[in-house]
């Protein structure tokens, strides 16, 4: 559909090896996609596979116009202090702390956390893995943007999301 962003998940191995920002130009440039419409989903612990190259790589994707996504944040070891310089526009809080935010309150304190810091650092904020209203409203009070998982929808085929 147009206008309709799409959010592609980068491994490790396709971010660090070879040159990524030349394939994913020459994608663009084959395919005429709105980069603006595109969203890079990359985990933390491929960002701290080799730190300085992968903010070197994340401000080349960047100035393609592409978003820029940390997927499964708070399940690696990526330093607080090395965050703000990642040209990033989203954390995407993993699963594992969403699922039990109503009954562990670690959990919830650690999703109020990352939706303060990521807010704190102009970044919006998708909680992953949402499978009730009661996580949906307790995610909207505490600020979270976006969310998905079972509560809004099942994982479909491409075929049928085309229609």
């Amino acid at each position: 559909a147009a206008g309709c962003k799409v959010a592609l998940n980068v491994s490790t191995q396709q971010l660090m090896l070879g040159d990524f920002v030349g394939d994913v130009r020459e994608a663009l440039a084959a395919s005429g996609a709105d980069p603006a419409l595109l969203e890079l989903e990359i985990t933390e612990s491929a960002l701290m596979a080799d730190p300085g190259k992968a903010e070197a790589i994340l401000q080349q994707l960047k100035r393609l116009g592409l978003g820029i996504a940390i997927d499964d944040f708070g399940t690696g070891y990526s330093s607080l202090g090395y965050l703000h310089r990642l040209s990033v526009d989203k954390l995407k809080i993993d699963r594992s702390f969403v699922s039990d935010v109503l009954g562990d309150r670690d959990d919830a304190l650690i999703c109020a956390s990352i939706i303060q810091l990521a807010h704190s650092l102009g970044l919006s904020v998708v909680a992953e893995g949402v499978e009730t209203e009661a996580q949906r409203h307790w995610l909207a009070a505490r600020g979270c943007e976006q969310m998905q998982g079972y509560h809004f929808a099942r994982p479909i085929p491409f075929a049928d999301a085309a229609d």
